[in-house]
């Protein structure tokens, strides 16, 4: 027999600032029913949700308040560039300038 388990809802919420913080860190971090609620709450109040399962699982191993490793800079600048054009480019969320934005227009 074959048992085929859901898999359980993760979510990771990230925070970032380029004129404040070294680099994106995380604010949050849940699985299951917290996971579920972060992502209800998150479309309450029009915060966007970008799902990569893989990031997700590498953001599950940080704890909160410590900022991401080097080695997920690349992904998570990706999200970032994509959470910035939802904002029509301007890129007040994070502090974003036009050249950044610009080198990750693909995105």
């Amino acid at each position: 027999m074959s048992e085929h388990r859901k898999e359980k809802k993760q979510a990771a919420a990230l925070k970032y600032d380029a004129e404040q913080n070294r680099a994106p860190y995380i604010v949050g971090l849940g699985q299951g029913y917290v996971a579920e609620n972060m992502l209800k709450a998150a479309a309450e109040h029009g915060i966007p949700v970008v799902e990569d399962t893989s990031l997700s699982n590498a953001l599950q191993k940080l704890g909160i308040g410590e900022d991401i490793p080097e080695d997920l800079y690349q992904v998570v600048a990706e999200v970032l560039v994509f959470v910035t054009k939802l904002d029509n480019g301007r890129g007040s969320r994070f502090g974003l300038n036009e050249t950044v934005i610009k080198r990750y227009k693909g995105v």
